[in-house]
């Protein structure tokens, strides 16, 4: 998989890291990408989506409302933000290498409410690969690499790759937390399966 390390210690610019990618490259990123993402949540159970993590910095400042803030992000809501980042990433992209000037984003998220089940976050990330990787086919034969735009100015001017490879470093920083989330989740099932197993036995104990 595509290593950001450089990129984030600052040893390297996004830029230098797009000059030798393909899009065969981002093809095969993506599918490994999502890959590892489905591998995360191979074992997650129904309630693991909705399970409501342990973290005390939990801070979200786009927020759709203040009750939400400090609300801490459960398997499904990740999922699908991650997912609509890097759809984002993936359509701007294709604008970008068709010649099209930057005309403003192109954002459309999954409302995390509705995702309950871990059968709709494998079903989120496989049409997400799809459609990412179905970007990819409007790339004209040669792509016009030099359409650039600024996403904020600490990044600098980005092209179709570098656009498309934001996604991808976006859900490679999601990991850890996907991560997290699916360990906090089992460990939450299993002592709620410890208490319900020795409440059982009480029980059966004092019907003897």
């Amino acid at each position: 998989m595509i290593d950001f390390g450089p990129v984030r210690a600052r040893q390297g610019t996004l830029r230098e890291l797009a000059l030798e990618v393909t899009k065969d490259d981002l093809r095969a990123w993506t599918t490994e990408m999502v890959d590892t993402m489905l591998a995360l949540i191979a074992t997650s159970h129904d309630e693991d989506t909705t399970f409501a993590p342990h973290d005390p910095e939990a801070h979200d400042r786009y927020a759709a409302s203040d009750e939400e803030v400090s609300l801490p992000w459960t398997l499904a809501h990740v999922i699908v933000h991650t997912t609509a980042s890097a759809e984002e990433s993936a359509a701007l992209a294709a604008e970008l290498a068709r010649g099209v000037p930057f005309h403003g984003r192109s954002r459309a998220e999954v409302p995390w409410q509705t995702v309950t089940t871990i059968a709709q976050c494998r079903q989120r990330l496989k049409e997400s690969r799809r459609m990412r990787l179905a970007s990819l086919e409007m790339w004209p034969d040669a792509p016009h690499l030099e359409n650039t735009y600024t996403p904020y100015p600490a990044l600098g001017r980005v092209g179709p790759i570098e656009r498309f490879l934001l996604g991808l470093s976006h859900d490679s920083d999601h990991l850890g937390q996907i991560e997290e989330l699916v360990k906090q989740a089992k460990a939450g099932r299993q002592h709620s399966q410890t208490g319900r197993s020795g409440q059982q036995r009480s029980r059966s104990l004092s019907g003897r």
